[in-house]
């Protein structure tokens, strides 16, 4: 039976979404997975040249490790994926994420634009949806024990787009992605057991009212 994982992004200026295509690298490197790359929508509703499919709630039931890309908004996660999140109350509800390993990876205009705090303040949503979190640890990403001016963190993938969004992505950054991208299609195969053996019941509580808030 292969591993899943599926790779969710909101891009810019397509820092985001090249290290969301080195997650997915990585990921299908590992024997036995298969991998999706989905994009979430934008808050216009301006078409937008791509091939890359937007992200649906079948996409995430399907996988069993998913990992989220966002670029840095003053230290916390653009508002499309937030908006995303938002509407994933019945997967919350079902407990339809739960036991799946997941990774968040980032960009940010400059070294010190919020890239570890948006990695960790989305990692609050997903530990309401019941999800484990794996970053990308030193040992497994030697690259990150470094002075020099690169993304990338324990936390998570990340790059520097600097102040106009044009230094590009930097192989050393997309090394951790990928790194990111294998560690989590490792992880999701071996929690699938844990999966397996798991009943998810879901919770009687009143429906989300957009009205309310």
């Amino acid at each position: 039976m292969s591993t899943k994982v599926l790779v969710v992004y909101y891009s810019l200026h397509g820092h985001v979404e090249a290290l969301a295509n080195a997650v997915g690298a990585g990921a299908e490197a590992v024997r036995n997975t298969e991998v999706r790359i989905r994009r979430v929508r934008d808050l216009d509703a301006k078409p937008t040249e791509s091939s890359v499919p937007f992200a649906t709630h079948d996409d995430l039931r399907w996988a069993d490790g998913i990992a989220w890309g966002t670029p840095t908004r003053y230290g916390v996660m653009a508002t499309p994926l937030k908006r995303f999140l938002d509407g994933m109350v019945d997967l919350w509800l079902r407990g339809e994420l739960e036991d799946k390993p997941t990774g968040v990876f980032t960009s940010s205009a400059s070294i010190h634009g919020g890239q570890e705090s948006t990695i960790l303040t989305t990692l609050v949503p997903l530990l309401h949806f019941g999800m484990i979190f794996v970053g990308t640890p030193y040992v497994q990403n030697p690259q990150i024990l470094t002075t020099d001016a690169i993304g990338g963190s324990p936390y998570g993938p990340s790059a520097i787009a600097g102040p106009d969004g044009t230094r590009g992505v930097l192989p050393v950054e997309l090394l951790t992605a990928k790194n990111l991208g294998v560690r989590i299609a490792r992880v999701a195969s071996a929690l699938k057991i844990v999966r397996i053996t798991t009943t998810q019941r879901p919770v009687d509580v009143p429906a989300y009212v957009d009205e309310h808030e």
